[in-house]
């Protein structure tokens, strides 16, 4: 397992973009790959854990043998309970316990800051909604009819997001008010936000997720210019290919 455990203390910024990979690839677990999920965890194997990495990606795996581990450890055992109680619920509890674990990687890591800079840290972190409040409040995007949203949206989006819209919302173009209804129950692929118009979104053309474009670095001006556009777990497949 790639951890990555530094040598020396990190920044506020370098943990929080650690913290926000984790958390990317935990929300993706919960919330687009569940039926992934859901097999690994069997209750027949040893105690498992589910990772969030730093590249936005997860894992169900044995925890770590080292003792002490190089990080803290997720919750053992998730597989166990699986079969015990409604999937809802157990994908709720497995969240609860993931918020836990990325706060206590985020504050291991940064247990060698000041007192401001953890603060700091910590209220750059509570503006994300915790995985539990993505897992609970929403159902997972994988099951909707993304193609519903479709390509018409897609191109509207990236015409009605020009930069004026925080501004001036009758910038947005004639009908894009409309597509807020449809996108109410999207979530952002990456950080696992909720849909807003007030904000530029791009989907991908592979998987159909979702995302806003500052989190995966995506202008309206760039988009334009993008004919097909691959997420970065779509890119990052195709490379391992």
């Amino acid at each position: 397992m790639n951890q990555e455990m530094p040598s020396n203390p990190k920044s506020v910024e370098d943990i929080f973009r650690d913290y926000s990979g984790r958390r990317a690839g935990i929300v993706r677990a919960l919330c687009y790959d569940v039926h992934e999920v859901y097999e690994l965890c069997d209750p027949e194997k040893e105690n498992l854990c589910l990772y969030g990495h730093p590249n936005d990606m997860w894992e169900v795996t044995l925890p770590a043998e080292e003792v002490p581990p190089e990080l803290p450890e997720p919750a053992l055992g998730i597989n166990f309970a699986r079969d015990g109680m409604d999937r809802k619920d157990w994908l709720s509890l497995v969240a609860v316990h993931s918020d836990s674990w990325l706060l206590s990687v985020a504050f291991y890591l940064g247990a060698r800051l000041n007192r401001n800079d953890r603060k700091r840290l910590f209220g750059m972190i509570n503006e994300l909604p915790t995985v539990y409040e993505v897992v609970t409040r929403k159902t997972p995007v994988k099951d909707k009819p993304m193609l519903d949203i479709g390509s018409k949206s897609k191109v509207s989006t990236k015409r009605s997001s020009d930069g004026q819209v925080k501004s001036n919302s009758k910038h947005v173009d004639e009908g894009y008010g409309e597509d807020e209804d449809e996108h109410s129950d999207t979530l952002c692929g990456t950080c696992g936000g909720s849909y807003s118009a007030e904000e530029f979104w791009i989907a991908c053309d592979i998987c159909e997720r979702w995302f806003h474009g500052k989190c995966v670095k995506i202008t309206p001006a760039k988009a334009e210019s993008i004919k097909q556009y691959k997420c970065p777990n779509c890119s990052m497949k195709k490379s391992r290919q």
